[in-house]
């Protein structure tokens, strides 16, 4: 299979502009491509606009490539147009199916046939959207490259492809993505959910009974994470952190010891039903966490955080045995040969 280089891309799609489409659109901008942009809604533009303004500061923090252009996007309206010169597409439609089965397959069809296409998809496998794509046999390079929210900011990406995708296709995808400074991870087989939604789905599911039960508020159970094992997880991961709770040694004596307290009735993986008392009481637990800052403002807050929190990890991973690989602050060298300046704090 015969598939671009990724050195001479200077251009890339993105399919959908919403908040995973757009953060991704910033972040192809910081990396020094020129991004064309589908999405049918009129407003597309001056929404994309306004997160693309939002996002600049924090992406400047982080390091902006040489030719790094913040205005180098058009927005279109015929599928075809956007496309046209990309090397690269990243799909982030609306989560639904059917919509994901019919847009993927139109891209199969209108991109270059040395393109790959990604879906930024966060729960579908590629199997099930390729139905049509495969129906006309033009599945072969529809990957999975699953983002999280911010794109421009989390660095995690992981890549599986489906059934009907080549292998070659999904080995390019994880090289594309590690070429433009995300940290990948390159899935063996598909698994709903993929890696991590699954594992903060159970967390998730788990503070819901919580709350639901009264057992724990809102501002509790956010502070049992950030303060507590929120606070090793970036550099060691609950795995090695279970292994070191085991003392010296590791995690045999972790699963020997504490193996039979997994029969304790510690969680319910089961989700709680979602009534409206449930509903109300998480919102306002969330409301009054907020304490009356903004949207924007809770979002800039967030950004800032996260910028220096990854320049510390990072650091920290340079010289710390043990530590779970991953990107740091700094980013990668750029798909066309530009490398970042590596920023102003």
């Amino acid at each position: 299979m015969q598939l671009r280089d990724i050195d001479s891309i200077d251009t890339v799609a993105c399919v959908g502009a919403g908040t995973i489409g757009g953060g991704w659109a910033a972040y192809f901008l910081a990396r020094g491509l020129r991004v064309r942009v589908w999405d049918p809604s009129p407003v597309a533009g001056e929404k994309l606009g306004r997160l693309i303004d939002s996002a600049w500061p924090a992406l400047t923090r982080l390091g902006l490539a040489a030719n790094a252009d913040k205005d180098a996007w058009s927005v279109h309206t015929d599928l075809a147009d956007a496309l046209d010169g990309a090397g690269f597409v990243q799909e982030s439609a609306p989560e639904v199916l059917e919509m994901k089965q019919e847009l993927l397959a139109g891209i199969a069809r209108a991109a270059a046939d040395d393109v790959v296409i990604a879906s930024s998809t966060s729960g579908y496998s590629m199997t099930d959207m390729a139905v049509l794509a495969a129906e006309e046999g033009i599945a072969d390079r529809l990957v999975v490259g699953h983002p999280f929210n911010p794109p421009y900011l989390i660095p995690l990406v992981e890549v599986v492809g489906g059934e009907r995708t080549a292998p070659d296709a999904v080995d390019w995808a994880a090289e594309w993505y590690d070429a433009i400074g995300k940290s990948v991870i390159r899935m063996e087989r598909e698994v709903p959910g993929f890696i991590a939604n699954r594992l903060q789905e159970a967390l998730w599911r788990e503070a819901l009974h919580m709350v639901n039960e009264g057992e724990a508020t809102v501002d509790q159970i956010d502070r049992a994470i950030t303060d507590g094992p929120g606070l090793r997880w970036p550099l060691q991961g609950p795995m090695l952190t279970f292994a070191l709770a085991g003392g010296e040694g590791g995690m045999a004596h972790m699963l020997d010891h504490f193996g039979p307290s997994l029969l304790s009735p510690w969680t319910r993986l089961t989700a709680p039903e979602l009534t409206p008392e449930l509903r109300d009481a998480v919102i306002a637990g969330c409301d009054d966490e907020a304490d009356g800052r903004s949207f924007d403002d809770l979002v800039a807050a967030r950004d800032a955080a996260i910028i220096d929190i990854r320049r510390v990890v990072g650091e920290l991973r340079s010289s710390m045995p043990g530590a779970a690989e991953g990107a740091g602050a700094q980013t990668s060298p750029q798909p066309n040969g530009q490398r970042s300046d590596g920023g102003a704090a």
